[in-house]
């Protein structure tokens, strides 16, 4: 028979409780601090996105690469959609002006650009960006300087055509070249989970299939640069 006096054992969860419940100003100082680190953390990636869109856009606003890439995506949607195969060919003459002209422009950005400090370019490997992770963890970020240059490279060998693609693989393969180069410029100012989520709204076009349609020394030393 069981001894009445004998203390009852406490129940799960008693212990938890009896801590939450025995101090609940502590429990409210840390929560409080919580937030406080939190509402600091945030200013802190605020702060540090708003300074790498400026130092971006500095260099950027020197030139019109933006306006040629839209140029050349409604140009090469209008061939791609008119029948008459004349005006076709008509259309794609045309825009060999408007493709030649973003190649040279964006390798005068890239040349402009490699002057930034080592430290500012570079881009955290991580789905997320963290601020400062340049400073703090420079082994998981790469250098944009680098990134953008392959986009460079692999523009030029795409308007050149060597290999002598119709004019539609050539659009084609020229396009996704300017989106990974899109993809890196907003991994740098946000996140690549951001750059990711952007290509799709804006190109409704997934990041995996970007990376596939690259010529293959693009997506090779891309790879090799951002790999994790």
């Amino acid at each position: 028979m069981a001894d009445a006096t004998q203390p009852a054992m406490p129940r799960r969860g008693d212990y938890t409780r009896g801590l939450f419940n025995s101090n609940p100003p502590l429990v409210m100082d840390l929560l409080v601090l919580l937030l406080i680190l939190a509402s600091v953390g945030y200013a802190f990636q605020v702060r540090d996105e708003r300074r790498r869109v400026a130092l971006l856009a500095t260099y950027l606003g020197h030139y019109q690469i933006e306006k040629l890439m839209a140029t050349l995506t409604d140009g090469y949607m209008r061939a791609l959609g008119e029948p008459d195969l004349a005006r076709q060919e008509q259309i794609w003459s045309m825009l060999s002006t408007t493709e030649s002209a973003l190649s040279e422009q964006f390798n005068r950005f890239v040349a402009d650009f490699a002057r930034v400090d080592a430290v500012d370019a570079r881009v955290s490997k991580l789905p997320l960006s963290i601020f400062y992770t340049g400073r703090l963890f420079p082994a998981r970020t790469f250098d944009v300087r680098q990134a953008l240059g392959i986009h460079a490279h692999g523009i030029a060998r795409a308007v050149a055509n060597s290999q002598q693609r119709s004019a539609r693989d050539k659009a084609f393969t020229l396009l996704a070249e300017v989106y990974l180069m899109q993809h890196t410029c907003h991994w740098f100012c946000k996140s690549r989970a951001v750059a990711s989520a952007r290509l799709v709204m804006r190109h409704q076009t997934p990041y995996a299939k970007v990376l596939e349609s690259v010529s293959d020394d693009t997506r090779q030393a891309y790879c090799a640069l951002t790999a994790r």
